[in-house]
């Protein structure tokens, strides 16, 4: 049963990230995509400098604090 939750854990998570790339399309903010992208097109440097503080802190906090926050309920959950 713990490797169902885990994969449970997974399907979730990969859900959220696909909500949360989308809603970060519609608020104009960048996605770990479009920075690796542009990491590959510009350098490391020139990227990092394209972005906003908006995009850091949608990347850095808010974005893995609510796949965390996705995954939680099912792995909290007893078997």
């Amino acid at each position: 049963m713990e490797i169902l939750k885990i994969y449970l854990a997974g399907l979730v998570v990969l859900v959220g990230a696909i909500v949360l790339n989308v809603l970060a399309g519609w608020l104009g903010l960048a996605t770990w995509y479009e920075f690796l992208r542009s990491v590959a097109q510009l350098g490391v440097l020139e990227a990092i400098q394209t972005l906003h503080i908006w995009d850091w802190l949608f990347l850095l906090a808010i974005y893995p604090a609510c796949l965390g926050a996705f995954a939680y309920p099912v792995l909290r959950r007893q078997t």
